[in-house]
């Protein structure tokens, strides 16, 4: 089989919840070896988040979702010899992932400062809410926040009610931007022999995944409006009810629409000098939208999706979930994949979306049970015995 991607890496994850968590997902599914350290008892916060549970289980789905790949550790981090163990592994380590408040673990000689002196070839990544300076720096704070602090609610929803999206889009987007920072971490650490700190907020995170509607702001001084399901782009760029369903449909450009045209039978409509050229429709959105509203009404989703996609018009179906997980281009990608879980039996799981040709995605193991490699890593890392291991467990220390 051909190498990983990351093979030859290792990631000690003090990490919880999501953001950084998903992050060292993705190492792990791109090859790194990623030790999770938990609390003995407790674990990751998210492993409550439920219902729903893995069947069988008291393990949340959303601690399912960003674990997999991985390999637990318990450890209490509060005692000095719980301090020792992960000093002792971290030492062992090319990365080291966080998301304590700022300030938390340098009372436990756990910060970077500390841990470089064991290994300055460390990559150590913190994951905070808001950064390790500035005057909000030691507030806590959760991706609802941040999406309404960082404007992206204030661009989402219909005009008279701004609205969070669904999921929780700061936390995934920070565990993205995570992931890309410690890998330009790695390349000049590999070209150098230094590691370095990395320190990623999820407020800035969230400003900055605004791209074009807060650089379109900055340029014009224009507060972008909420727009529903209407897009940004070319007219028409948004959901439409038809006879039965809604679809999305994107016309980005004249040619688009022109096409589009032709599929409704209404080629008058691209002969109006107001709806004409790309910012001629967006100049009479107000006027165009409710004839275009009415057309699709005619006809049934599936009706328009095929008479679209005959004439190379962007068109989707709106899905809900069962018709995601049917639907034949998700289904030929592999992008539902399932693991055998030795409690919960079959476990589906989402797969990971890149696709390489020389170090392919290998496969999957489980999200880790509380704990179920601490007695092979405290072993192959830190030299214990089994012995030395059960007395630490029977005095709450792993």
């Amino acid at each position: 089989m051909p190498s990983t991607a990351l093979a030859g890496i290792r990631v000690l994850d003090l990490s919880r919840i999501l953001a950084a968590p998903l992050a060292t997902q993705l190492l792990a599914d791109l090859g790194a070896e990623v030790i999770k350290v938990e609390r003995p008892g407790a674990g990751d916060d998210s492993r409550t988040y439920g219902p729903p549970f893995a069947r069988g289980t008291d393990t949340a789905a959303f601690y399912l979702s960003c674990n997999r790949n991985k390999r637990s550790v318990t450890v209490n981090h509060a005692t000095a010899e719980g301090q020792e163990l992960i000093r002792a592994l971290a030492a062992r380590s090319d990365v080291l992932v966080e998301n304590f408040r700022t300030g938390t673990l340098a009372k436990y000689g756990l910060d970077h400062e500390s841990l470089r002196e064991l290994n300055p070839r460390l990559v150590y990544l913190s994951v905070t809410g808001f950064g390790q300076t500035g005057p909000y720096a030691e507030r806590p704070g959760y991706d609802g926040i941040f999406q309404a602090m960082s404007g992206m609610m204030s661009v989402s929803g219909h005009p008279e009610e701004p609205m969070k999206v669904g999921v929780s889009m700061v936390d995934i987007l920070t565990g993205l931007y995570a992931s890309t920072a410690v890998l330009a971490a790695l390349r000049h650490r590999d070209a150098t022999g230094e590691g370095q700190f990395i320190d990623l907020s999820l407020l800035d995170c969230g400003l900055a995944s605004l791209s074009h509607f807060a650089m379109n702001y900055l340029v014009s001084g224009e507060v972008p409006a909420r727009r529903g399901n209407g897009g940004y782009g070319g007219i028409p760029s948004q959901a439409f009810m038809c006879k039965d369903k809604p679809l999305f449909l994107v016309a980005g450009n004249d040619k688009q629409f022109a096409a589009f045209c032709a599929a409704a039978d209404r080629t008058d409509l691209r002969h109006d000098p107001r709806f004409a050229t790309t910012s001629a429709r967006i100049a009479h959105r107000e006027e165009i939208l409710p004839v275009l509203a009415a057309i699709l009404r005619t006809r049934t989703r599936d009706e328009w999706l095929t008479v679209l996609d005959e004439h190379d018009v962007p068109a989707g179906p709106f899905n809900e979930m069962p018709e995601v997980f049917t639907d034949p281009q998700i289904r030929h990608r592999g992008m539902l994949v399932e693991v055998e879980d030795p409690v919960s039996g079959r476990l589906p799981l989402l797969a990971n979306p890149i696709r390489f040709t020389a170090t392919p995605v290998q496969g999957y193991t489980p999200p880790p049970a509380l704990g179920e490699h601490t007695d092979e890593v405290l072993a192959e890392l830190a030299g214990l015995t089994e012995d030395q291991v059960r007395q630490l467990r029977a005095r709450g220390i792993v």
